[in-house]
């Protein structure tokens, strides 16, 4: 028992056994004799599980920008290539000398093979497009790359599962001027919106205006009708009980009165700006003949209107 050795094999690993420096035989996952009365011994392992190597590649773009394209290459060693063409039995052991297993004795460093290979094909693809179209472009490069290393590597034993541009890292100076780009493309179309807003604003307060101003010059016009037919009525009334006083009596008197109430109203209200105005007993007969004068030009004006027929011809006689 002295010259026999043992070798236990993980799960979804397999060890070479080497006979005198010459490829023997495959030690399958458990135990395993190794004979080193005969020269056997452990050459070295492979793992037939799934492997992820990320490659970070630097390049530049077309438009001379350089970027980091970090690239994730999952590959799996090929298990037909263990027995490099040897046939199997039923309980799954080997019959006859096998020559070697290309994934274990054709490369040194499968994965500095591999990264090799990204930047071969990545340096080739990125330099052709712009910065923006590689950043939409990551399965066409993705694609190239996995193309590339399935005819490379198929050879040596190894499967490319996926290959995945995982990230695609400009210079800080070059991300921040991208993201003052889009936050000025962003801010004129918000100016833009913002201006329509207020276009649409001012319109409304602008036809809201005019039909406040018409209404209120509809009030004003039956405002003004009300005054008028009151006054008629009023000196209408007054002759038929007083017959000795004019029309022009009665007005003057009617506007003395709506003169005192207007200054009434002045006084009462605590809101009223101060009013300058001439206030003697010569100056009211001036006061009511302007606003005499007021009416009747004013009515003189109106289409269809004359002052004898607006104010009813008992104004107009003195």
């Amino acid at each position: 028992m002295g010259n026999m050795c043992c070798a236990c094999v993980d799960q979804s690993s397999v060890e070479v056994i080497e006979q005198f420096g010459k490829f023997s035989r495959i030690a399958y996952p458990g135990f395993n004799f190794v004979w080193c009365c005969i020269g056997e011994r452990v050459a070295g392992g492979l793992s037939l599980r799934i492997q992820q190597l990320d490659v970070r590649c630097e390049t530049k773009t077309k438009d001379n920008v350089f970027v980091d394209v970090v690239v994730s290459v999952q590959f799996q060693v090929v298990r037909e290539s263990l027995y490099d063409g040897e046939a199997l039995d039923g309980a799954g052991g080997v019959r006859g000398f096998v020559p070697g297993t290309p994934a274990f004795y054709k490369l040194t460093d499968s994965r500095s093979q591999i990264t090799a290979y990204v930047f071969d094909e990545v340096r080739a693809t990125v330099p052709r497009m712009a910065l923006d179209d590689v950043f939409t472009a990551k399965e066409d490069i993705a694609r190239n790359v996995k193309e590339e290393l399935q005819k490379s590597m198929s050879s040596f034993g190894f499967q490319i599962i996926n290959v995945l541009v995982t990230d695609i890292e400009p210079a800080a100076k070059v991300k921040a001027a991208m993201n003052e780009i889009n936050a000025a493309q962003r801010l004129r179309l918000a100016a833009y919106e913002q201006s329509e807003a207020d276009k649409v604003r001012i319109v409304k307060a602008a036809e809201a205006d005019a039909e406040a101003k018409y209404l209120a010059g509809q009030g004003i016009a039956r405002q003004r009708q009300a005054i008028i037919a009151g006054l008629r009525e009023s000196v209408q009334t007054f002759q038929t009980e007083v017959t000795d006083v004019s029309s022009r009596d009665v007005m003057e008197l009617l506007l003395i009165t709506q003169y005192f109430d207007t200054l009434k109203d002045i006084g009462l209200s605590g809101k009223s700006n101060t009013v300058f105005m001439t206030h003697s007993p010569g100056t009211l007969g001036d006061v009511s003949n302007q606003i005499r004068n007021g009416f009747m030009q004013a009515m003189a004006g109106a289409p269809g209107g004359s002052p004898t027929t607006a104010a009813g011809p008992s104004i107009m006689r003195r």
